[in-house]
């Protein structure tokens, strides 16, 4: 299994990201799934095969790795203006994981499991505002 990882861009927080996805222009129909999640990329993953079998999409947001989504299909697009693009439909379900500090990138990446932060239980999930909670995690706390 193989997961991928991607900056969501043009949101602050996971709260306005979990909002965000509420939205019916911010998801797509599947035949199998109904309405999904989007995430709109460029480029289609030579190894699609391995995510579609149970790997994620983890959303860095504000410097921060803080949650993923399984990707239920892959599928591709032609734009409006003619390109060609990818479409990464997610299951609704945002799982929220330890947060780990990445810098920028473009794009996306492929993240092995192995190396992906775990899951956080009920338990773990903080309280904490984020600007506090990104402090703590640079801090290696």
């Amino acid at each position: 299994m193989l997961n991928l990882i991607k900056l969501v861009v043009g949101v602050s927080s996971l709260e306005e990201l979990m909002e965000r996805q509420k939205k019916p222009l911010n998801s797509r129909l599947h035949p199998e799934h109904g309405a999904l999640p989007v995430v709109h990329t460029r480029s289609y993953p030579r190894r699609a095969a391995d995510i579609l079998e149970g790997g994620s999409l983890y959303r860095v947001i504000s410097g921060l790795i803080q949650c993923r989504q399984r990707v239920l299909d892959i599928q591709t697009e032609t734009r409006p203006d003619g390109t060609q693009g990818t479409l990464f439909l997610l299951s609704p379900e945002i799982i929220r994981v330890e947060p780990r500090a990445l810098r920028p990138f473009q794009g996306w990446r492929y993240l092995e499991s192995k190396d992906a932060p775990k899951d956080l239980t009920a338990s773990q999930i903080s309280n904490l505002p984020p600007h506090l909670q990104k402090e703590l995690t640079l801090l290696g706390l």
